[in-house]
């Protein structure tokens, strides 16, 4: 899935690109607005996300600051850089970092959870392709074509 995202993600703002800022940042009637809003979004829960399953560094603010990252270029770069980040812990990820529950606390619910590791890890994967399907939706209307999203036409070059 580490490998999905990347191609994803790559394929995304791909599209993104050849849109202009003011495009990108349009209110599309999406949950988070617009596509730089919902990109933005995404790489603040995967980090906040990662914080709880890895070493990663907790993000700042709330996922309702939108677009946390406001900068086009740096959103881009902070994305791949997470993305590489997900390789290599997708790649050295074992059994054991799985099993077992993860213990954290929700912004979102004001309280403690205690969900198993490996509900969490899903949660991660399936949280990025919900999003990254609204920004298809929002890159299509607005006449950007990004790549197919079936995990069976991945290229090898992504396995």
């Amino acid at each position: 899935m580490a490998r999905y995202n990347r191609w994803q993600n790559e394929s995304i703002y791909a599209a993104a690109d050849g849109l202009s800022d003011a495009a990108r940042r349009m209110d599309r009637g999406s949950f988070f607005q617009s596509i730089h809003a919902t990109l933005s979004h995404v790489l603040w829960a995967d980090e906040l996300w990662m914080s709880r399953l890895s070493d990663w560094e907790a993000p700042t603010g709330t996922s309702r600051q939108t677009p946390l990252y406001d900068d086009w270029d740096a959103l881009k770069a902070r994305r791949a850089a997470a993305d590489q980040r997900f390789l290599v812990w997708g790649d050295g990820l074992t059994q054991a970092e799985v099993d077992g529950d993860l213990e954290w606390y929700s912004g979102t619910l004001k309280r403690g959870m205690t969900s198993p590791r490996g509900i969490c890890i899903m949660q991660v994967f399936n949280h990025q392709t919900h999003h990254r399907g609204q920004v298809h939706a929002m890159l299509t209307a607005a006449g950007a074509s990004p790549e197919d999203t079936d995990i069976p036409f991945m290229p090898d070059a992504y396995l």
